[in-house]
């Protein structure tokens, strides 16, 4: 059986990455939980329906374009299915200690 084709989802690269965009994209209680779901998970990415949100598809969509367009994550295609990975190595190279205070803050 042959693999499934594999695409990457237009992001923006290292350099590209503003710390604005960064931080709105992070503000939000349900991107932040996509967030936490992915730094905890497998480092291949998690399939973006895994991941149990309050919030129907279409908003569920909204929330990850706006993670990958800030950098945040990427994102790519396997078959029918899109995989979210943390852009963990980026966002640590550009704001060490961000994500870690991030994630491990209590509310």
């Amino acid at each position: 059986m042959p693999a499934a084709e594999q695409t990457v989802l237009p992001q923006p690269s290292r350099a590209e990455i503003r710390i604005e965009q960064v931080l709105q994209a992070l503000g939000d209680p349900v991107r932040l939980t996509l967030v936490r779901a992915l730094a905890t998970g497998p480092a291949v990415g998690i399939a973006c329906g895994a991941v149990p949100l309050p919030v129907t598809k279409s908003t569920r969509t909204h929330h990850l374009r706006i993670l990958r367009e800030a950098g945040v994550i990427t994102m790519r295609t396997e078959g029918t299915r899109r995989i979210a990975v943390l852009r963990r190595d980026d966002l640590d190279a550009l704001y060490p200690g961000l994500l870690d205070g991030v994630l491990g803050a209590p509310h």
